[in-house]
C-alpha cells in the first residue's frame, strides 16, 4: 500500500500533453437496435460518448464509468482526460431504482463489449483498453473487471482488459444493492454483488486508488486495503493500493487521474517486452 500526497502525485508523475487533434462522436447506443426499440429506458439511458485522437493507430483506451450512487450522475469526459494521447470512452447507465442489481453492471458490461468490438473502427487496440471510474463508476468497473460472467455473455475473457483502475470504489456490494434489498447500511456484505467475492490470481492488474482513509466515505479506503491484501494472498501479484492523503471522496479524482495515466504507460511498457 502506497500513501500519496498532493505534491508527490503532480511533482513525481509526469503526464506528458500531446500536441494532437481529438474527434468527440456523443450519444452512440452501445446495446443493439432491437434492444433500445423494446426498452424505452435503455434507449435513453444507455448511451456513450466516444473522445478519440486523429490519425493515430493503436492508442490506448480509457472506458469512463461517473460516479452517482448508481442513484444518479452523468457521462462526461474528464478535462483531465483530454490531450494526453488515448481515447475515453463515457458510459451512462440505467439507474436505481428505475431498475435494480444486476442491471446496471450488465449495461457497464455491455459498453465494455462495445468498446471492445468497435475500438479498432476508431484506430485503437483491443489490447489496450482499460476500465474505470469514480465511486458508483469505480465499483461497476471492477465489478465488471473481476466477474468474468458479465463479459462471457459476449464473448470476451474478461481478461483480455489491459487494466482495472477503480477510484474510490466499493469492494463489498454497493450500498444501493444493499439498500434495494432491504439491507442496513452498515450491514457490510460479501456476496455475488460484491467486487471482493471474485478475487483472483488471474485477473488484469489492479490499480486501487482511495481518498483519505479519515476523509472518505464510511469505510471505503478500509474496503480497498482489504481487496489489496487479499488479492496478494490470492497470488495475484500485480495489485497496487493508493491512499491520497488529505483528500476527500469527491476530492480525490483529480490526484488520482495522473496516477491512471501513469499506470497505462507502465502496462504499455510491459506489453513490448
Amino acid at each position: 500500500m502506497k500513501k500519496l500526497i498532493f505534491v508527490i502525485v503532480f511533482s513525481l508523475i509526469s503526464i506528458a500533453t500531446f500536441s494532437q487533434e481529438y474527434s468527440t462522436f456523443s450519444n452512440l447506443h452501445y446495446y443493439e437496435e432491437k434492444t433500445n426499440k423494446s426498452d424505452a429506458y435503455i434507449n435513453e439511458r444507455c448511451v456513450l460518448d466516444v473522445y478519440v485522437p486523429k490519425n493515430v493507430k493503436d492508442f490506448a483506451t480509457i472506458i469512463w464509468f461517473h460516479g452517482g450512487g448508481i442513484t444518479g450522475g452523468e457521462k462526461h469526459i474528464p478535462e483531465e482526460l483530454k490531450n494526453k494521447g488515448v481515447a475515453v470512452i463515457a458510459v451512462n447507465y440505467r439507474l436505481s431504482p428505475q431498475v435494480k442489481a444486476p442491471k446496471y453492471i450488465e449495461d457497464a458490461a455491455v459498453a465494455t463489449a462495445w468498446v471492445f468490438n468497435n475500438i479498432k473502427k476508431y484506430g485503437g487496440s483491443e489490447k489496450k483498453i482499460f476500465i474505470t471510474g469514480h465511486s458508483a463508476g469505480g465499483y461497476l468497473a471492477i465489478m465488471v473487471g473481476l466477474d468474468k460472467s458479465y463479459l462471457n455473455k459476449y464473448q470476451i475473457d474478461a481478461n483480455q482488459l489491459a487494466g482495472i483502475i477503480p477510484f474510490s470504489g466499493q469492494m463489498i456490494s454497493h450500498f444501493t444493492t444493499r439498500k434495494e434489498k432491504g439491507i442496513d447500511e452498515l450491514d457490510a456484505r460479501i456476496d455475488e454483488m460484491a467486487p471482493l467475492h471474485f478475487i483472483r490470481k488471474d485477473a488484469p492488474p489492479l490499480l486501487l486508488i482511495t481518498g483519505d482513509r479519515e476523509k472518505e466515505l464510511l469505510g471505503r479506503y478500509e474496503e480497498n486495503a482489504y481487496m489489496w491484501r487479499m488479492m496478494k494472498l490470492k497470488g495475484h501479484n500485480d495489485t497496487t493500493l493508493y491512499e491520497l492523503d488529505g483528500f476527500d471522496h469527491g476530492g480525490m479524482a483529480v490526484p488520482a487521474f495522473p496516477l491512471l495515466l501513469n499506470e497505462i504507460k507502465r502496462i504499455e511498457k510491459l506489453q513490448k517486452k
